[in-house]
C-alpha cells in the first residue's frame, strides 16, 4: 500500500492549563522559597535563594530532594553532618516540617498576577476551558484555591501534584485535567507556566507550551522590583530566561500571562494549517 491515512486536528484551541505560583498568583513565586530555606536551616545547612529556586515547579517533596542534590548543598550538608550525605529519611523529616510552613504562608502570597482575570475571561469568551496544575500538594491547594477564588480566579479544573502518581515533568496532572474538563484532543491544549518543568510537563502531554519569563521563578522578583530594573538589565535578563525556556522546548515565551492573547491567536492559525505541537 502506497499511502496511509493520518488524521489531523484543524480546529482551534479548546483549553489552557495554567500553573499557579508565578503564573496566575504570587508574582515572582516567593511562597515556597522561604519555607525551603528555613527547613534546611533547621538541619544546620544554609542554602541560598538560588538553590531554593533551582528546581521550582516540581512536587514539593521532589523539590526538597532536588535541592539536596545540588553540589554546593551536598558539600554544606556533609560539613554539617560529619561527612554523612542527606538521606531519604532526612527528606521525609524536612517535608513533614515544610508542609505546615508552606500552608501557613500561602494566603499571604495569593495575590493575583496582573492580567490573570482578563486573560481567563478572554479564554472563556473564545469557548476555551481553563485547567491548572501545580507543584503544591492537595492540602496546600485547599488553602490557595479558596483564597484565589475570593479574588475572582476560579479555574474550571485543578489537579495537585499529590493527586497523581508523580508530579512534573510527568504529564499525569495534564491528563487528569483533560479528564475533568472533558476536552480533547491534547493538541487543542496550551500549557502556560513560569518554570522549565512547566514546559516539560506540557510537551510530555502533547500540548502547545508558553513560558512566562518575567512574572515567575526564573526572574524571581516582585512586580515592583522588576519595574525598578533599568531597561537594559531587564532586557538582558529577559533574553537569558527566554533562551533557557526555548532550549527546554517552549513553543513561545512571553513576559507574563498578560501577554498571552496574541500567541493564542497565532497557535489557532497554526492549528488551522494542521500544525501540531
Amino acid at each position: 500500500m502506497d499511502f496511509i491515512f493520518q488524521r489531523s486536528y484543524r480546529g482551534s484551541l479548546k483549553a489552557a492549563i495554567f500553573d499557579w505560583a508565578g503564573t496566575t498568583v504570587d508574582y515572582g513565586s516567593f511562597a515556597p522559597t522561604a519555607a525551603f530555606i528555613k527547613v534546611f536551616e533547621h538541619k544546620g545547612v544554609k542554602i541560598d535563594i538560588e538553590h531554593a529556586r533551582a528546581p521550582m515547579g516540581l512536587m514539593k517533596k521532589d523539590h526538597l530532594r532536588a535541592i539536596s542534590r545540588l553540589a554546593p548543598v551536598v558539600e554544606r550538608w556533609q560539613e554539617a553532618h560529619g561527612g554523612q550525605a542527606c538521606r531519604e529519611e532526612d527528606i521525609d523529616a524536612m517535608f513533614a516540617e515544610f508542609v505546615p510552613l508552606q500552608i501557613d504562608c500561602l494566603a499571604e502570597y495569593a495575590g493575583l498576577i496582573p492580567g490573570t482575570l482578563e486573560v481567563v475571561n478572554e479564554f472563556h469568551s473564545l469557548g476555551m476551558k481553563v485547567g491548572s496544575t501545580t507543584g503544591y500538594t492537595r492540602e496546600m491547594m485547599d488553602v490557595l484555591v479558596p483564597e484565589a477564588k475570593k479574588k475572582g480566579f476560579e479555574p474550571d479544573a485543578w489537579v495537585a501534584s499529590s493527586d497523581v502518581p508523580a508530579g512534573r515533568p510527568y504529564p499525569w496532572m495534564c491528563f487528569q485535567n483533560a479528564i475533568k474538563l472533558q476536552v480533547y484532543p491534547l493538541a487543542a491544549y496550551v500549557k502556560i507556566g513560569d518554570t522549565l518543568v512547566d514546559i516539560e510537563e506540557g510537551l510530555n502531554a502533547g500540548m502547545w507550551t508558553i513560558g512566562l519569563a518575567l512574572s515567575g521563578n526564573e526572574l524571581g522578583l516582585t512586580q515592583a522590583q522588576a519595574a525598578a530594573l533599568s531597561p537594559e538589565v531587564l532586557a538582558a535578563r529577559r533574553k537569558q530566561i527566554s533562551a533557557r525556556m526555548y532550549q527546554a522546548g517552549a513553543h513561545y515565551v512571553v513576559d507574563g500571562i498578560w501577554d498571552c492573547m496574541p500567541v493564542i491567536h497565532e497557535i489557532n492559525y497554526r492549528l488551522s494549517r494542521s500544525e501540531r505541537p
